[in-house]
């Protein structure tokens, strides 16, 4: 199986995984980004991934879409995926659309980056916010 293939059967159903598994897919220097911080290292990465998943009640990806590019010896893969997370408290499902890009070498992937948006995964799930953020949205669309 390749690494594409790990890495998507890996976030397929990522709330059943065990953190310490990631190193079937990451490499001991994994860089790891997505808009809320980053991660240098496998153990931090194990950290975070750890303390997102005993916060959730399930979390997993469709996975839409993958396009490899290469150049030189190394190749990256730019997956387009959709999220559906749980959170455990308080029980709220979100859904969010995003993208990674993920490089590859020695068929495990040192650097990993997420893009999604944040207004969509985390200021539009607070009252408040979100209504300041449709009020903005409306706006900018007239």
């Amino acid at each position: 199986m390749s690494i594409i293939e790990r890495f998507c059967e890996f976030y397929s159903e990522l709330h059943k995984v065990n953190p310490d598994d990631l190193d079937s897919i990451y490499t001991a220097d994994i860089e790891f980004i997505d808009p809320i911080t980053t991660h240098h290292g496998l153990d931090n990465v194990i950290a975070y991934f750890s303390k997102l998943l005993n916060e959730t009640q399930s979390c997993r990806f469709d996975i839409h879409e993958t396009l490899l590019s290469q150049k030189d010896n190394t190749s990256a893969y730019t997956v387009i995926w959709t999220m559906h997370l749980v959170l455990a408290q308080p029980a709220k499902t979100i859904t969010l659309d995003g993208v990674s890009i993920v490089t590859v070498r020695d068929d495990k992937i040192f650097y990993h980056r997420d893009y999604y948006d944040m207004g969509e995964m985390v200021y539009e799930h607070i009252p408040l916010l979100r209504w300041i953020i449709k009020k903005i949205k409306a706006r900018l669309a007239s």
